[in-house]
C-alpha cells in the first residue's frame, strides 16, 4: 500500500538490504521524516522541524509515494488518516510528512518480521 517497485528497490539499495539501520527512527532521520524540536535555553524555542540535511533523493521518492497512498488512492487507511488529520486542521505537509514515517514503519516491519505486507493485520498484544 504506497510502495511500489521503484520505492522498495530505492530503499534496499540505500539501507543496505535494511542492515545499516538498526530501527527505522534511524532511517526517519536519515531520510528527512523525522521532527526535530528547536531549544535553546529557556527562551528560545520554535516548532518542530526537519532536518534538511537529509537524503534529497530519498526524500523525494517517499514524498511522491506517501502524496500518491494520501490523495489520489479511492480507499485505505493511510488517506483516511490524511483527510482526517487536514480536517482537524494539521498542516497538509506536516500529515503527508506523518504519512511519509508511517510508510517507513511499515517497510522496516514487514522487512524485520520477514513476511508480507497484511493489509488488514491484526496485532496480538494481550
Amino acid at each position: 500500500d504506497g510502495v511500489g517497485n521503484q520505492v522498495a528497490v530505492k530503499m534496499i539499495v540505500e539501507t543496505n538490504a535494511f542492515k545499516d539501520f538498526k530501527h527505522a527512527r534511524e532511517f526517519c532521520s536519515h531520510a528527512g521524516v523525522a521532527p526535530f524540536r528547536y531549544d535553546s535555553g529557556t527562551s528560545v524555542r520554535s516548532k518542530s522541524k526537519v532536518s534538511q540535511r537529509a537524503d534529497k533523493s530519498i526524500k523525494a521518492l517517499l514524498h511522491l509515494a506517501a502524496l500518491s497512498v494520501a490523495t489520489r488512492k479511492k480507499d485505505g487507511e493511510l488517506r483516511e488518516y490524511y483527510i482526517r488529520k487536514v480536517a482537524e486542521g494539521k498542516n497538509k505537509m506536516s500529515v503527508l510528512n506523518a504519512v511519509r514515517a508511517k510508510l517507513v514503519l511499515r517497510m522496516f516491519a514487514v522487512i524485520k518480521r520477514n513476511k508480507f505486507y497484511e493489509k488488514n493485520y491484526d496485532c496480538a498484544l494481550a
